[in-house]
């Protein structure tokens, strides 16, 4: 087992969970009503590019994290899961670039891929909403060093986000030529 890199306190990791999760959720809510017209001398939907590829990544650390930790490589697992981490505040930071200067994309395809694509953004944005202090919650669990709590949270959580960064390239792929 690894040393617990941080001391415990619940009631300030609490509080910096939940407003920082609400913070997000509330500044994605608002790009939905905000786009800034400013003309960067490039395609901005290079963001959106940039999101699949991160989102890919972070799907195969995913999985390698996780074979880590059955392997009881944890020090392994531990580095791989907060560079997901980093890599997912990249994301974010991108992804609000994207929306914030491109605005929304409507979809184009027609026929049963038009159903496909849109159950799969249906199920892709509440739990890309949700997954955020679960991540924290993991990942704050884990780092004090209580590692059966870690683990009874992360199979909620592991699953969650593992579907959240596959299906986002997937709906890249899928939008991409409406851009």
């Amino acid at each position: 087992m690894l040393k617990p890199s941080w001391t415990k306190n619940d009631k300030k990791a609490n509080i910096l969970i939940y407003t920082f999760s609400i913070i997000v959720f509330a500044v994605v809510v608002a790009l939905g009503r905000v786009q800034l017209k400013v003309n960067l001398g490039f395609d901005v939907h290079i963001f959106a590019l940039i999101n699949a590829v991160i989102n890919s990544v972070v799907a195969v650390l995913l999985v390698i994290a996780l074979f880590a930790a059955k392997n009881g490589k944890y020090e392994r697992h531990k580095k791989l899961m907060l560079v997901a981490m980093v890599l997912s505040i990249l994301f974010l930071v991108s992804y609000i670039a994207h929306h914030l200067l491109a605005g929304d994309t409507k979809y184009g395809g027609q026929g049963a891929i038009r159903y496909i694509y849109y159950f799969i953004l249906a199920t892709h944005i509440p739990l890309a909403g949700i997954i955020l202090p679960f991540i924290l919650f993991t990942a704050y669990r884990g780092l004090i060093g209580e590692y059966p709590r870690h683990r009874k949270i992360a199979k909620i959580t592991w699953p969650i986000w593992f579907y959240v960064a596959v299906t986002g390239p997937i709906i890249y792929i899928l939008i991409s030529p409406y851009y």
